[in-house]
């Protein structure tokens, strides 16, 4: 088995069509099939059921196919490792961030990865959080962040920072009326939320404190991005949910931050990492992540009676 057979059992498998994946790899379809032909041979199983109108996986080909994206991953990783090394790096940490991360937060703590490590080689990448949890059991990531703690069996999860749960509201809006917005008084009105897959975390904590009160909401929209969710705000299209920091970080005009009525949840963001004894490297990172805060200056917009935040995980 070739590193050839798996980029054309990929190709084929994306595309589910045989004449597309090889323009795709810019090669003729004989030596595809070829190449196909070779690796259910290596295997022996049949990766792919052809007709003349149609190719689909077969069981097996589905099960491979749920393998090979790593050996890709885990070979860009190693080729990556070189290049830090020949950059004059001498080890790595792989970041995976799902939902976000508050956006005062990540320049300060990379800031201070920087100062105290600096031949330690940062690699960040956005992922689901699904995804997260999936790399960091196949030793695709090292550590992870996400505003989730139900993650499953294998991985610990630490809350390292909380910020006030907060309602955007565009400027001019009826419920500006209100210095603390009573939810139901919220659902009355369309919201912009997260994505249910794109940001799973963020959205638990969120309809969590929306079941409180026996309403539906309107959902105008739900979109993968905080700034996407902000542009919505600022123009009138809705109202939304979501961290203290994510709104005071928000370069849109005329969106305004207002708490909810009675306790007011916090949006809890937590660091994952595998359960096993960390590496001197991540032990250190942790360290740093402990020590960063970012206090959000809200104005009359947040109460300061801290016993009115309410810790509210997913």
């Amino acid at each position: 088995m070739e590193i050839r057979h798996l980029r054309c059992f990929l190709a084929v498998a994306e595309e589910l069509h045989f004449a597309r994946a090889a323009e795709r790899l810019h090669m003729e379809q004989s030596p595809l099939s070829r190449a196909i032909k070779e690796l259910e041979e290596e295997l022996s199983v049949v990766l792919f059921a052809r007709t003349t109108r149609s190719t689909r996986l077969t069981r097996a080909g589905k099960l491979f196919l749920d393998h090979v994206p790593r050996v890709f991953a885990a070979l860009q990783q190693a080729r990556d490792s070189v290049d830090a090394a020949a950059n004059g790096f001498y080890g790595q940490l792989r970041i995976a961030l799902s939902d976000g991360i508050t956006p005062s937060r990540l320049p300060a703590l990379l800031a201070l990865c920087r100062q105290e490590e600096p031949e330690i080689e940062i690699r960040l990448t956005e992922v689901p959080l699904a995804q997260q949890i999936k790399g960091l059991h196949d030793d695709l990531y090292d550590v992870g962040f996400a505003c989730a703690d139900e993650v499953g069996d294998g991985v610990v999860t630490l809350p390292v920072w909380s910020d006030p749960l907060m309602v955007a509201v565009p400027a001019r809006h009826p419920l500006l009326a209100h210095k603390r917005i009573p939810l139901e008084e919220l659902l009355r009105y369309p919201l912009v939320l997260c994505d249910q897959q794109a940001c799973e975390g963020h959205a638990r904590q969120v309809e969590r404190v929306l079941r409180r009160v026996d309403t539906e909401p309107l959902v105008a929209e739900r979109v993968a991005s905080c700034d996407l969710m902000m542009a919505l705000v600022s123009a009138g299209f809705a109202l939304a949910l979501t961290g203290a920091t994510y709104i005071a970080a928000s370069r849109e005009q005329g969106v305004i931050a207002r708490p909810l009525a009675a306790r007011s949840p916090l949006l809890t963001t937590y660091l994952l990492r595998l359960d096993r004894e960390p590496s001197e490297t991540l032990a250190r990172f942790i360290e740093r992540v402990r020590t960063i805060e970012s206090p959000v200056d809200t104005g009359s917009t947040l109460d300061d009676d801290p016993d009115s935040l309410e810790e509210f995980g997913p």
